[in-house]
Parts: structure tokens; sequence; C-alpha cells
């Protein structure tokens, strides 16, 4: 059945419904990614931003180093996150106009996802170091897991579901 759609399509289309050539596809999923990575790359440059300030606060210095050390792990997860987001604009403008977009497209996604993996782990630190200071120190643990449940499910697990759910088995 599918080898019919993708006769019908043509030599160089796509039989997944959308008559749209490799390049076409390539042209429209880089759109598309660039618009996530647009979202993900603004909330990671805001915190960012604030984690870099707070190091000049004078309460910072009252920070036990056990805060102080999981301080410097979230800034780094912070500048990773940073750096695996705004990589896919730096891999397009190198590999532009060289006809590799499809690859591009793929190399694209995963600095994506490797990006958001990285903001997962930033904002998880970051509201640990936040409750820390602002709750009983027994507290902080449960709350953050609770979040960090929540962040999977959002993030990851609906996804996964919807796409398993969802996706037609193609012979």
């Amino acid at each position: 059945m599918r080898g019919d759609a993708e006769a019908e399509a043509g030599p160089d289309r796509q039989g997944d419904g959308r008559h749209e050539t490799t390049e076409e596809r390539a042209d429209r999923r880089w759109q598309e990614l660039v618009q996530e990575i647009r979202v993900a790359q603004t909330g990671v440059q805001i915190l960012f931003g604030f984690l870099l300030t707070v190091v000049f606060t004078p309460h910072f210095q009252g920070l036990p180093q056990s805060d102080k050390n999981i301080y410097v792990v979230t800034v780094v997860l912070g500048s990773l996150a940073t750096g695996a987001l705004i990589g896919p604009v730096a891999f397009h403008r190198i590999v532009s106009g060289r006809r590799i977009k499809p690859e591009a497209v793929t190399w694209a996604s995963r600095l994506t996802f490797i990006g958001i993996v990285l903001l997962l782990a930033t904002l998880t630190s970051a509201l640990f170091l936040v409750l820390r200071v602002a709750t009983d120190n027994a507290l902080a643990p449960w709350l953050v897991a609770g979040v960090l449940a929540w962040y999977l499910l959002c993030w990851f697990a609906l996804p996964l579901w919807a796409r398993v759910r969802y996706t037609t088995t193609r012979n």
C-alpha cells in the first residue's frame, strides 16, 4: 500500500500524505524546529541571566558551601543548555548553502533535545537551591521530586504516549 502512495507521489516525494519533496520536508522541519528553539531558548536565557546575577548579591556569601556548590552546578548546567539551544543556529549558519539541510535538521534536532534535557536539569537544580534556602531542607527534595515528575510527564511521557498512540504503523 505504501509503495502505491510513494509511486503516486513521485520519485522525490515522501509517502507520508504531505506530498513534499525531501528538501521541502527539510525546510518545513527546520521552520518547526526554529519555533521550538525560540521557546526553549528564551526560557533558558532568562533563567541563566538571573543565575549569573546571584553571585553578586550580598546574601550569596552567607550561603553554606553546599548551596554554593549547587549554585555552581546550576550555572554550569544553564550555560550548557544555552550552548546546546543556540548550537542549531550556528550549525545552520556554518552549513548553509551546502545542500545538506536534511542532515542539518537531524543534527539541530539532536542539539535541541540535548538542550531541553539540560534545561530540565538546570530548572531542577535551580529549584532545589531556591527551595533549600526558602524552606526546611528536608522538604526541598520532595518538592523538587514532585516538580521534576511534572516536567517529565509534560515534556517526555505525554509526547511519547501520543507518539505511540496516534502514529500509524506503516509497512
